[in-house]
């Protein structure tokens, strides 16, 4: 195994025990302790994760990605006026234990999402701003539990719709598409266990 690939396997074993949130910091922690300068893509990593998990929690796994998307379709319907869209690893087809379930809407009144969400169990939600090409963006997060799986709602501002069509992906590089609701539906039907990552990164 290179040194290359090394970083990557180890990086990936610090993400996937959750001693470390960010790729860049993984990697970064990884290297440091292998004592090397070489730093694998987050594509790279991001394969060596889903090893990891794949070994770790074998076809567990698979029943429980079948098990998020239904949960995603049953929150995407209470939100269908909202233009829902899966995102995240329940969307690549890739969780581990502990993944969320993402899901991202637009509306200008976060608090009317909420009330759709009444009868869940809704957590406290939390506003998020970043900067994206110089410009302030915000976010509201809404999460929710659904049994043993949290669903987080992410709020976007509708006026921020054209502009999430092109983000791309830091870990695949691939745009970020996720999937709509009847897509979703019909996935569920024909091919459940399908996953959304590009064979190689992009760009």
């Amino acid at each position: 195994m290179s040194t290359r690939a090394e970083v990557a396997r180890e990086a990936a074993r610090l993400l996937y025990n959750r001693t470390i949130k960010e790729y860049k910091d993984a990697k970064d922690m990884a290297a440091s302790s292998l004592g090397t300068r070489a730093l694998p893509s987050n594509y790279e990593v991001a394969v060596e994760l889903d090893r990891l998990v794949e070994e770790r929690e074998g076809s567990e796994r698979l029943t429980k990605l079948i098990e998020m998307r239904k949960i995603a379709v049953d929150i995407m319907r209470l939100l269908s006026d909202y233009d829902p869209v899966l995102i995240g690893s329940v969307w690549r087809g890739t969780p581990r234990i502990g993944s969320d379930i993402d899901i991202v809407v637009y509306c200008d009144k976060p608090e009317e999402i909420e009330e759709k969400l009444a009868e869940l169990d809704i957590k406290d939600s939390e506003q998020k701003t970043f900067t994206v090409g110089g410009l302030p963006r915000t976010s509201t997060h809404i999460p929710v539990q659904v049994e043993e799986h949290t669903v987080e709602i992410v709020v976007r501002p509708t006026r921020d719709r054209e502009y999430y069509k092109e983000e791309r992906c830091e870990t695949y590089g691939d745009i970020k598409r996720g999937i709509k609701l009847p897509e979703l539906e019909k996935l569920i039907q024909v091919d459940p266990l399908r996953r959304f990552i590009p064979k190689r990164r992009n760009r």
